[in-house]
């Protein structure tokens, strides 16, 4: 059986590739760590990169914690044990240009150990996903993004890549503007073993899935970095970017799972922007790339 051990070393060198891929994009800055402890059990590495060539925030998190789950998230996760342990990296990227896109991924793992060996099945699942939030919806970059992934989950099952988009479309929604926050990607949570899928494949899609990120990133940040750029396009890559904050502070799964465990409050919140704008009620020019980037934001596209 596939040990949290094995899973948390695992993490760490997918955390470590990472974020030599991003220097090495980059060209410029480099990550400063923080190793933390987690007051109840556990801690991590957060690591940040800033004002870089590209890179103008960006955060590649690693933590493994432990302990007490609180009473109000057992009644979200429907379980009854009260310890937990939980490990995973967590990635957003904010560039310093309009046309290259914000990009976010997470891979997790997370079980309740005083479950095992009671007789009945064990609570422990994987989670995660990335998806890709263009200030400008490029078409062609889109299907690339998209076909990228669907390679990745057609490798380990032929339903993840469709499954886990449409989960992906209808997460990061932003119900209060009626949008979703970008083109989406794969998203998939509590993906447990059964007779068809064991632990082995869901660990190996996980680590595939985070392998992803840096050749994926790194082609997509190529094709648009040197693009030049005006003032106009700059104000509305801070409007997009208010929408990423709201998301992440009103809906986003993870943000509520480290504040309501007493998780690191600077890692938890680095996924924020480093500048945003909130214009009241903001329209763009008719027929301006900009309105075709709001037509765009909707679920249910077929990017492949």
């Amino acid at each position: 059986m596939i040990t949290k051990d094995q899973i948390v070393t695992d993490y760490k060198l997918i955390q470590d590739e990472i974020c030599a891929s991003l220097e090495l994009l980059d060209g410029k800055a480099k990550f400063e760590e923080e190793l933390w402890e987690r007051d109840g059990g556990g801690g991590g590495r957060t690591r940040v990169i800033q004002n870089g060539n590209i890179l103008e925030k960006g955060g590649v998190n690693f933590s493994a914690v432990h302990g007490q789950l609180p009473d109000p998230l057992k009644k979200v996760l429907k379980i009854e044990q009260d310890d937990f342990f939980a490990t995973g990296i967590s990635i957003v990227i904010h560039p310093n240009h309009p046309m290259v896109p914000i990009i976010h991924m997470n891979i997790r793992y997370f079980e309740m150990p005083s479950s095992f060996g009671d007789g009945k099945k064990p609570v422990r699942w994987f989670g995660g996903g990335i998806d890709l939030t263009p200030h400008y919806i490029l078409e062609e970059d889109a299907r690339y993004f998209h076909a990228s992934l669907k390679s990745v989950c057609d490798k380990f099952n032929p339903d993840f890549y469709p499954r886990f988009k449409l989960w992906a479309d209808d997460y990061f929604f932003i119900k209060h503007r009626s949008e979703t926050r970008g083109i989406g990607g794969v998203f998939y949570d509590r993906l447990t073993a059964n007779d068809d899928l064991s632990w082995e494949t869901i660990f190996e899609f996980s680590k595939a899935l985070g392998r992803s990120f840096a050749p994926v990133y790194t082609e997509l940040v190529n094709r648009n970095r040197d693009k030049p750029f005006n003032e106009e396009q700059q104000l509305w890559q801070f409007q997009r970017r208010s929408r990423y904050a709201e998301f992440n502070l009103v809906y986003d799964a993870g943000t509520k799972f480290g504040l309501e465990t007493n998780g690191r409050i600077e890692s938890i919140l680095m996924s924020l922007p480093p500048t945003a704008k909130w214009v009241y009620n903001y329209q763009p020019l008719p027929g301006s790339e900009e309105e075709k980037t709001l037509s765009l934001l909707k679920k249910g596209i077929n990017w492949v």
